[in-house]
């Protein structure tokens, strides 16, 4: 691994806007945790490094982030998902009080399976999945209100799950 891979790693991480992502391949693990100043570590047999990524403009932190996904190896095709609220209203994991949840992360779900239910002027709206995969991440907690576009859930996908 080069650094122009860990750029394209970086991009992908802020591109999804992910808190944290780790990786290991071949004796190297790459993990990157964002929390206040985000601190980027690599790892290797003989190598340890940590660097700083620099500050970039958003307007070039989106054409770096286009140029990565461009570049990415078809191999190593590991992605994020984010599914995001099409609505305004109130979140619930579940499909009533005391149920268990929908989902879980590290759960397995199929396209189309049910992740939550947002609440909004009294109806009750599905939200499901658009990809194959399993459940990373879950940004919010139920019973919380949610906004149009705020992130709900990062499911990783590859190839083989699109």
């Amino acid at each position: 691994m080069d650094f122009s891979d860990i750029e394209r790693i970086l991009a992908l991480v802020r591109e999804h806007d992910l808190a944290e992502f780790e990786m290991e391949r071949e004796g190297l693990k790459v993990r990157i945790r964002k929390g206040g100043a985000p601190t980027f570590h690599v790892q290797a047999p003989q190598i340890a490094a940590a660097v700083m990524p620099p500050a970039l403009p958003p307007a070039q932190l989106a054409a770096t982030s286009a140029t990565s996904a461009s570049r990415a190896e078809p191999e190593e095709s590991l992605e994020l998902a984010v599914v995001k609220s099409p609505i305004v209203g109130t979140f619930y994991r579940c499909p009533e009080p005391g149920a268990a949840s929908f989902v879980e992360i590290g759960q397995r779900v199929k396209k189309d399976q049910v992740l939550c239910i947002i609440e909004a002027m009294k109806l009750m709206n599905e939200i499901t999945s658009e990809y194959d995969g399993e459940i990373a991440s879950v940004y919010v907690e139920n019973g919380k209100p949610v906004q149009y576009g705020e992130r709900l859930f990062a499911i990783k996908t590859t190839d083989e799950h699109r």
